[in-house]
């Protein structure tokens, strides 16, 4: 450990000699994959007893339940949404309510069983009212997902949204210009698509979404 420290230091005088005096706030998950110096956990349970304990930041005041995620530790495709609602926060599980329902249509069309697959969210705890979560929010919960990322190692993610695909990819780009392509992070492969909340507001948009799960599907 020691000489971590000692190489750390040593790169940040580098890097102020050469004029770089400020490093980016947004984490990318695949650095932290790599440089992760604690232990790895050994299941999907032991990431989820952490977060019952967790208050790094202010979400954790109003949840009613926690929602890790849902699916077998060995599911070769996982989806990530942004932040639970109001019935994922009831019921402590991801997905479940019209946006779930509507997700698990969108299975159905390309003969994916929910059950074969991992679902989770970028941030674990409801913002209130459904509100967007803040940049310190899926800072704090950032670790969380990277764990469950290392845990499952699926072969595809699909992000679901603007802030998924942002916060996976480590980017700022829009939705239209990261859709329709195959990305990569840390060797397994990403593709974007809308979130089913957005679905429900705009249906015409449910066409483009078709075209991303058959992508998703080849």
């Amino acid at each position: 450990m020691a000489n971590f420290w000692e190489d750390l230091y040593e790169y940040l005088k580098f890097l102020q000699k050469i004029g770089v005096d400020a490093l980016p706030a947004r984490k990318n998950i695949r650095r932290f994959l790599d440089l992760d110096l604690t232990p790895p956990p050994k299941s999907l349970a032991e990431i989820e007893s952490e977060i019952r304990n967790c208050t790094r930041c202010k979400l954790h005041r109003t949840r009613k339940n926690i929602v890790l995620g849902e699916g077998p530790e060995s599911a070769s495709l996982m989806f990530i949404g942004e932040a639970p609602g109001k019935d994922e926060d009831e019921e402590g599980r991801p997905f479940v309510g019209r946006a779930g329902q509507l997700l698990d249509k969108m299975l159905e069309t390309i003969n994916i069983n929910r059950n074969e697959v991992y679902i989770t969210n970028v941030v674990k705890c409801r913002p209130p009212g459904n509100r967007n979560p803040q940049p310190e929010e899926i800072e704090a919960c950032l670790p969380y997902l990277s764990k469950q990322i290392k845990l499952v190692r699926p072969a595809i993610i699909c992000t679901l949204g603007l802030i998924a695909s942002q916060t996976v990819l480590a980017t700022t780009s829009p939705l239209s210009s990261l859709r329709g392509k195959i990305h990569e992070l840390d060797g397994i492969k990403v593709l974007v698509t809308y979130h089913p909340a957005y679905l429900l507001r705009y249906p015409p948009k449910k066409k483009e979404a078709f075209e991303d799960l058959k992508l998703l599907k080849r």
